[in-house]
């Protein structure tokens, strides 16, 4: 199963317990893919360097490049399809629809409402981290 995840869903992940880290933790252990394109691997480190996240890194004990290197370790780089204009309300989203599509994604995954209220797009399900874990295969 391939997923794409969403920006916030990857920072709640690496910087937090819960759903996204437990989604994330199962993409290292090998139950599904994870899909990225450099787009948005640019938005995540353009996100961690926002000064309400460096007081959560500094806890963490980690840097933002370090966040960012380890999560392109654990997800697989593709280049987005080309696509219209699809999120009125946040253009910006249009490139997590992208890759979905060019990296053939099983499920997108967000906790944005722009995303989240599409239901899906061309037949990929957008769906919350916790309803992508129910969706999961048995470990």
């Amino acid at each position: 199963m391939r997923l794409v995840v969403d920006t916030n869903v990857v920072i709640a992940g690496m910087l937090w317990d819960g759903r996204p880290r437990r989604l994330l933790e199962t993409a290292v252990e090998g139950t599904i893919r994870l899909a990225t394109s450099a787009t948005m691997i640019e938005e995540l480190a353009r996100a961690l360097a926002y000064p309400k996240l460096a007081r959560r890194l500094s806890e963490r004990g980690v840097s933002a490049r370090a966040v960012v290197a380890r999560y392109a370790l654990i997800a697989d780089l593709f280049a987005p399809a080309s696509i219209p204009a699809t999120v009125p309300s946040d253009p910006d989203d249009d490139h997590v629809l992208a890759c979905a599509l060019g990296a053939g994604a099983d499920l997108i995954v967000s906790g944005d409402a722009d995303l989240l209220n599409l239901k899906s797009f061309q037949g990929i399900p957008i769906v919350t981290a916790a309803e992508a874990l129910r969706r999961l295969p048995q470990r």
